[in-house]
């Protein structure tokens, strides 16, 4: 494509200078990369401004830049007022809007994002529209799985996924929308059918710093113009806040307030989740879960009231509803063939840790052993939080690594540590998290549920910036293989 043409539904254009006419084969936003005909984007981060490697970009094919300042190239550059929001919409046209060819359902709030979306990806397929799916879990496309490092993928990554989908012939695309996403406008430009606002936790205040800011990103999403139609989680103390300003047509769902659509009835046991699904002026809906916990009795309901809105009947709602058996990492029960159980979920949040260890609690036959940590380079305010939570609420804990990042993981432990301690519960510290995943299952009884919570889909670990193969769904089977071993 020329350079112009890029530039044709461009809003932030301030000026431009050399030839708008030049050819663009490829785009990217790493200097690094080696490309023919490229356009690179000059971003500020955090830690790095772009415009100092533009030379480099230069040196490996990029013919153009966009910038937010000019700097000393002999190259065509546009100059621009934001430059992530340029790339985005830049990455839409390279990519021919690839979002206009399918309906976009953006899923939004701390928590249930991912299960909410491969629950209505079920719900979609049951209503012969084959459906993608954009998350913490990577890109799905029915039995197709890419990785993906972020939960909403840079532009550029997340236009070129939107493109493989449009032309497989997807119809609707579920979508994790992160709260970084919509503050680093990786979006800008696209339009959602429609948007869900889950709910709203402590996470991420090593970013978004206060609460307020982090609620107020999160509601950008809904009051940017880019959703043309809501729902929201009644039941979510910070929905009223939501509601107020929003033009767009939108349903509430819910379970204690009074919404438009609601559960009722509702059973929580070992093997899943039975409740009946009212809608105003309908008949009931009645569900038989295969995955079990109140909070998946939520994301089912926003899952319903995302379909309902699309037009998607009640029958192929249910049908939807109960075929799912299992969302990667989320309380994953592994098939261990021992007389205690173990659960894999990514609840790394004081919320999502809190959910889980109530839920498990609810058919737990004997004791509930937590084995969780917390990340590092991430909101350190949450630590004590989840370790009096789990003090509270499982009867031993081992305290353990998640990602410790650039952190002293024994710094973080002893975080953790503070809140677990007023509660005067079990507990030990064991840094390293094989062993002590190890110790957890050495020590399990019969009717004992073993919790590994916080690393849920991840296939690994980050220590010192480096990421490590720590899968442990594979760790959990070659420890029990070895304990076989050494019993004889």
């Amino acid at each position: 494509m020329k350079l112009w043409e890029l530039l044709a539904e461009l809003p932030y254009v301030e000026e431009t200078r050399g030839d708008m006419n030049i050819e663009i084969r490829e785009i990217t936003s790493s200097s690094r990369d080696r490309t023919d005909a490229g356009l690179f984007f000059c971003i500020v981060g955090a830690r790095f401004d772009a415009h100092d490697y533009a030379w480099e970009a230069v040196e490996n094919g990029c013919v153009a830049l966009i910038v937010e300042h000019f700097v000393p190239l002999d190259v065509p550059q546009v100059l621009v007022s934001n430059g992530r929001a340029a790339m985005a919409r830049i990455a839409d046209a390279f990519y021919g809007h690839p979002s206009r060819q399918m309906r976009m359902i953006g899923i939004t709030g701390t928590k249930g994002k991912t299960t909410t979306t491969y629950l209505l990806q079920s719900i979609c397929e049951r209503a012969g529209l084959k459906c993608g799916i954009i998350g913490s879990t990577g890109t799905v496309v029915e039995d197709q799985h890419l990785d993906s490092k972020l939960t909403t993928p840079d532009p550029i990554d997340l236009q070129k996924m939107l493109r493989m989908m449009a032309d497989e012939g997807v119809k609707v695309v579920c979508m994790e929308v992160s709260a970084h996403a919509i503050d680093m406008c990786r979006l800008d430009g696209m339009s959602f059918e429609v948007g869900c606002y889950t709910n709203l936790s402590q996470d991420h205040l090593d970013y978004f710093y206060t609460m307020d800011r982090y609620f107020e990103t999160k509601k950008q999403f809904f009051t940017s113009g880019m959703v043309k139609n809501a729902t929201v989680n009644a039941d979510d103390e910070t929905t009223e806040k939501l509601k107020d300003g929003l033009t767009m047509p939108f349903i509430t769902y819910g379970i204690c307030v009074d919404a438009d659509v609601f559960a009722r009835d509702i059973e929580i046991t070992e093997e899943g989740a039975r409740f009946n699904i009212q809608l105003h002026g309908m008949n009931q809906i009645a569900i038989q879960m295969r995955m079990t916990g109140m909070f998946n009795v939520y994301n089912a309901m926003a899952a319903t009231s995302c379909a309902l809105i699309m037009g998607i009947a009640p029958d192929k709602i249910r049908e939807g509803l109960e075929s799912v058996t299992r969302v990667p990492g989320r309380i994953e029960v592994l098939q261990t063939g021992t007389p205690y159980k173990v659960i894999v979920d990514y609840s790394h949040s004081p919320d999502a840790l809190e959910n889980i260890l109530k839920t498990v609690r609810q058919f737990t036959r004997n004791r509930v052993i937590a084995v969780f940590g917390c990340g590092g380079d991430r909101d350190k305010g949450k630590r004590p939080m989840m370790g009096e939570i789990g003090g509270r609420l499982a009867d031993h804990c081992i305290l353990t690594s998640d990602n410790p990042r650039t952190e002293n993981p024994m710094v973080i432990l002893a975080a953790i540590e503070k809140g677990i301690k007023p509660t005067g519960k079990s507990y030990e510290v064991i840094e390293n998290r094989r062993e002590a995943i190890r110790k957890a299952l050495r020590i399990a009884e019969d009717g004992d549920v073993i919790v590994l919570a916080g690393k849920g889909h991840e296939t690994y670990q980050e220590i010192m910036g480096i990421k490590r193969p720590f899968d442990e769904k594979a760790i959990v089977s070659d420890l029990l293989l070895e304990m076989k071993k050494e019993r004889g």
